[in-house]
């Protein structure tokens, strides 16, 4: 089995070039897997399933696209486009996946998550991230009037950009005690995640057994995808 792995694309109308690289990538490399999983922010907002913001609707078409050609498609809710729901996923063909989640790519195991909440030092983003991800306030935004909702997203991109402008460097990366205790809560010993933007393969020791932690990068820097198949995991640049 072979699979694609994706995450902190951001995409937004104001920089159609990474759309549209992505669109290209779903058209050629993604259609020689079995499965493609974007691990979060594959929006830089995403302001819920019935937002017809048409650059994204043209992603949608194109993820639904692949999906029909016979790759599955498995999306992971980020921190900026938490309110992806049934909607987006009847819509597209993908299959939401929780976060973390456990999946098994050319027979070995591995956790698969967003990445925010291993960082655990950072107490405020950490308080953000469990509002927004509770039901009951993703579905009080939702049936926010469209124009509400797009100035509420304006305004926490600002506090975000603002925050990690003074945030040291240590509190926006993971935590190690929180990536070993994943793993050792797992069972597993290879982890994929994204959000911190630094691409890098780390090795570590867990319980005695080896374990690796693949960082997937952000597009707008990177644009980085990982590639897992028999010959096992590596970084790749996404097709131009």
């Amino acid at each position: 089995m072979s699979a694609w792995f994706a995450s902190d694309l951001h995409l937004d109308p104001s920089a159609p070039g990474i759309a549209a690289r992505f669109v290209r990538f779903l058209a050629g490399p993604a259609r020689d897997a079995e499965a493609l999983y974007l691990l979060g922010d594959l929006f830089e907002a995403w302001l819920g399933d019935d937002d017809p913001e048409p650059a994204h609707r043209e992603v949608m078409a194109a993820i639904a696209a692949v999906a029909a050609a016979g790759t599955l498609v498995y999306v992971m809710r980020g921190n900026r486009d938490f309110l992806i729901g049934e909607r987006f996923c009847a819509d597209t063909g993908a299959l939401l996946l929780e976060d973390p989640a456990i999946v098994t790519v050319a027979g070995t195991r591995a956790i698969l998550t967003h990445g925010d909440g291993l960082c655990v030092d950072d107490g405020a983003y950490q308080r953000l991230r469990a509002l927004v991800r509770d039901a009951r306030v993703r579905a009080g935004f939702a049936r926010l009037p469209l124009p509400q909702r797009r100035r509420l997203a304006t305004e926490a991109r600002a506090g975000s950009r603002e925050h990690l402008a003074t945030a040291s460097q240590y509190i926006t990366d993971v935590n190690p005690a929180a990536v070993e205790a994943l793993f050792r809560a797992a069972g597993v010993t290879t982890m994929i995640h994204g959000h911190t933007h630094r691409p890098a393969v780390h090795e570590s020791v867990v319980d005695g057994r080896p374990a690796s932690r693949f960082v997937l990068g952000d597009w707008h820097a990177t644009a980085q995808v990982l590639r897992w198949d028999d010959g096992g995991l590596r970084h790749l640049p996404c097709p131009a």
